[in-house]
């Protein structure tokens, strides 16, 4: 309980740094410094030569293919301990967030499609009203304070976790158009090479991390499926085991304790020769009873959190409106992206949840009313990084591309305002 509530308030901190760095970005963008912006992120080139080996491009363009591959590589960490050892561990425990998750995806993005039928052109963002921004969900949900139950929080988590999931295969299927099958073989040779690694007992980050991006990344990179869908596979290869149980770890650790407070203590702040031999044997010790896959997600969650999505915000995020807001906002391509968060993901994880609820396949968490649920699923609309990352998947046109970002951010707004003051009416009235 004490990880996934350290994991929360991370999120949350995370969500409403995002919240202050999406506002500097469209400050930015629409300021006398225009051009500045535009020229960071989308005109200045960085890369590497090295005779025809060629790799160079915006910083844009890292940012959406490098720094979110390893915000995905997080995402398939969270993912996988889930699965193993947390909300998503069982049917019992997964079923609700799972549905939830479900029918808020699916259900956006049918709106959306029956919003824009009549434009076709628009139809390839029918994946954009589908992702559930988790910082930023989480981080509105921390300004209710001890008024929301820590289930709510948990539920919301693993309900966002699934959801990344869904987008996640979205992204691999449908967003991918043309694929170098020799440059995908060799990502999958890399793959296995490291699922090995972890069957034989490999337990050094390095090794995942030097294989992961020399040869899964690169080759992904190359192949024309996205590259921050090698983030996810290579996740997925990182040991879950520990080289102690419990029981072996609590026993060790007893004894070293006990001959450390045994030993005659010398003068002064320095150790005994024998206290600084059992103070590393108990520095090993704990190494060994950690998981590579938590000690990497404990290491890496900050960086996500406080780095590489403020980074990525303040690159996509400053959109530049000319023109009326009005118009943009009200433009059928923003109305479907509108209508499928609000309204779809209210609609999608209300339904879905009452419907496992009744065919008994799942139960309310304790401490957590409809009510509550309601409110958390209006706070799912809060789409913002996933979905402008997908939106930059779908569409290649630059007006589209900034149309749908408005979409997103009015959504996201109405969302979260909706959510915060059905939460804090309920709170109130259930008190």
């Amino acid at each position: 309980m004490m990880r996934i509530k350290n994991f929360i308030n991370e999120e949350a901190y995370g969500g409403i740094f995002l919240i202050f760095v999406a506002i500097i970005a469209l400050i930015w963008a629409n300021s006398s410094f225009y051009e500045s912006y535009h020229y960071i992120w989308h005109e200045f080139e960085v890369g590497y030569t090295w005779g025809d080996f060629e790799l160079i491009g915006s910083l844009h363009h890292w940012i959406n293919d490098g720094l979110m591959a390893l915000f995905f590589f997080v995402i398939g960490l969270e993912i996988k301990r889930e699965i193993m050892g947390g909300e998503l561990s069982s049917i019992k425990k997964a079923s609700l967030p799972i549905a939830a998750a479900i029918g808020g995806m699916i259900i956006p993005a049918v709106l959306y499609a029956v919003v824009t039928i009549k434009y076709p052109e628009y139809i390839n963002g029918w994946g954009v009203p589908m992702a559930t921004d988790i910082a930023f969900a989480l981080g509105l949900l921390a300004l209710l304070g001890k008024r929301v139950h820590i289930n709510l929080k948990i539920f919301l988590t693993a309900l966002a976790i699934a959801d990344d999931l869904g987008a996640i295969l979205v992204i691999a299927v449908f967003y991918t158009e043309s694929i170098n099958y020799s440059e995908l073989i060799s990502g999958a040779f890399f793959i296995g090479v490291l699922i090995i690694g972890n069957i034989a007992g490999v337990r050094r980050t390095s090794f995942y991390g030097i294989i992961g991006f020399l040869g899964v990344w690169m080759a992904f990179l190359f192949s024309g499926v996205h590259a921050t869908i090698a983030g996810i596979l290579i996740a997925l290869t990182i040991p879950a085991n520990t080289k102690v149980t419990e029981n072996e770890y609590f026993i060790k650790l007893t004894d070293y304790l006990g001959k450390f407070n045994k030993e005659k203590r010398i003068e002064g702040s320095l150790l005994s020769q024998e206290q600084a031999h059992l103070m590393a044997k108990i520095e090993l010790l704990n190494k060994q009873a950690q998981t590579p896959l938590q000690k990497l997600e404990h290491a890496l969650h900050p960086l996500v959190a406080f780095f590489i999505l403020p980074v990525f915000a303040l690159s996509n995020a400053g959109v530049h409106v000319e023109g009326s807001v009005i118009g943009m906002i009200l433009h059928p391509l923003s109305l479907g992206i509108i209508v499928g968060l609000v309204l779809g993901k209210f609609i999608g994880i209300s339904l879905f949840s009452h419907l496992v609820v009744r065919l008994k396949i799942a139960t309310l968490p304790e401490g957590i009313t409809w009510r509550q649920i309601y409110g958390v699923a209006f706070l799912a609309g809060i789409g913002f990084t996933m979905s402008i990352f997908i939106s930059e998947l779908a569409f290649s046109n630059e007006e589209y591309k900034q149309i749908s970002k408005v979409g997103i951010m009015a959504a996201s707004f109405i969302s979260a305002v909706i959510g915060m003051v059905w939460l804090s009416i309920g709170s109130k009235q259930e008190n």
